[in-house]
């Protein structure tokens, strides 16, 4: 059975607008799955309409969503967190003027008790070394990784089983990207799954082992992360690969640009 099953999920907004159509995904235990797509696809709603973080007027109207074998489409936000499902939202949405520990500790809210807490601090500054050296420090005086961390961390801190990450990159240097990235996937290899948002396709395809493409709100090709790479589609759209450039022939000149 599969830890998280979306099934024929359609979103609306204002009743009239349908972001999502007829979507069905699966995530299975200790996997990366990476749902790619240009911007205004609906991959963001998708995210908030599993976490059911949207507004009232932006929750599925069809479908069922089942997460560990419960259906959580009509769940408050906090029961889907307790079951084990965290959200890393885009744009990190952290709290401003509270210190970098104050906001992991907002992770825990839905924790009846606080026992093991240290233990789960100690987990994140694990990840994040940089964090236990800024846990005093106000998140608004973060650099963009920083912050990322900080979102990433917090969501670990309620022991997730399921981690749904929107667009971890955005708007970071490449060095801190790899950092997250390498990151993502030891949060992974200890037993996490996860179900990436990622504009960086190619990114996206180093660390997922399944994706799914979407289309103005649908689903139009869903594989192996290893088969899609090999479509001459795939390959022009999101990889920015010609036909006469190969997957590694790209990764060299990326990484040229990256210096120039």
């Amino acid at each position: 059975m599969p830890l998280l099953k979306v099934n024929n999920i359609e979103t609306y907004y204002d009743d009239i607008i349908e972001a999502i159509r007829g979507i069905s995904i699966e995530v299975s235990e200790g996997q990366i799955v990476t749902v790619l797509g240009s911007n205004g696809a609906g991959k963001t709603t998708l995210l908030h309409t599993i976490s059911r973080t949207l507004d009232d007027e932006g929750q599925p109207e069809k479908g069922t969503i089942e997460f560990m074998g419960k259906r959580i489409e009509r769940e408050a936000p906090e029961k889907i967190v307790a079951l084990g499902l965290s959200h890393v939202p885009e744009g990190r949405q952290l709290f401003p003027k509270l210190s970098v520990q104050e906001n992991l500790r907002m992770g825990t809210y839905i924790r009846r008790r606080d026992r093991d807490l240290d233990r789960d601090y100690a987990k994140v500054f694990e990840h994040f070394p940089i964090l236990k050296k800024k846990k005093g420090q106000r998140a608004e005086t973060l650099s963009g990784g920083e912050q990322q961390m900080v979102a990433i961390g917090r969501a670990l801190m309620s022991r997730p089983k399921l981690l749904l990450l929107d667009e971890p990159s955005l708007g970071l240097s490449p060095l801190i990207v790899d950092q997250i990235f390498q990151i993502m996937k030891r949060i992974n290899e200890e037993g996490t799954a996860i179900l990436l948002v990622e504009q960086n396709a190619l990114r996206a395809f180093s660390v997922a082992e399944f994706g799914y493409i979407l289309e103005n709100g649908r689903i139009v090709l869903s594989d192996t992360t290893q088969w899609l790479m090999e479509q001459e589609d795939v390959k022009e759209f999101y990889l920015g690969i010609t036909k006469d450039m190969s997957v590694k022939g790209y990764k060299r000149y990326k990484r040229k640009k990256r210096w120039r």
